[in-house]
């Protein structure tokens, strides 16, 4: 069985910086990935689909310190991140949407018709 989505990559193996955690999944209409990048903006974020392949990058900036703060702790990934995931099937390019809310970004990839099932009648005689 071929998946909608092809291995998913990271850029290289020499990458630096964090990879958010991603979902992918699909319905009859659309191809969806969902990906936690919580506390982002949407003008930090890069989406882009070129040659079947979805890239989603960005960039989450630490705050800086004040003189007088001492860190204790310091868990949170920070720095720039890129996602790469083949896409198998045909898309309507002029239909893509992306959201951002809660801090899950959701792109939603509509298959073009001819990448749609189709349930095929059987005739009798």
């Amino acid at each position: 069985m071929e998946l909608p989505f092809g291995d998913m990559a990271r850029s290289s193996e020499f990458f630096q910086g964090w990879i958010p955690r991603l979902d992918v999944f699909e319905d009859k209409d659309n191809l969806v990935v969902k990906m936690e990048v919580p506390g982002m903006k949407k003008e930090e974020l890069e989406i882009s689909l070129h040659d079947s392949v979805l890239t989603i990058a960005g960039e989450r900036k630490a705050k800086e310190p004040t003189p007088d703060t001492q860190v204790h702790r310091s868990e949170r990934f920070l720095g720039r991140f890129h996602r790469s995931i083949s896409v198998s099937k045909p898309i309507a390019i002029d239909k893509i949407k992306a959201t951002y809310q809660d801090g899950i970004l959701t792109v939603t990839l509509p298959k073009t018709e001819e990448a749609k099932p189709r349930q095929i009648e059987v005739s009798v005689g």
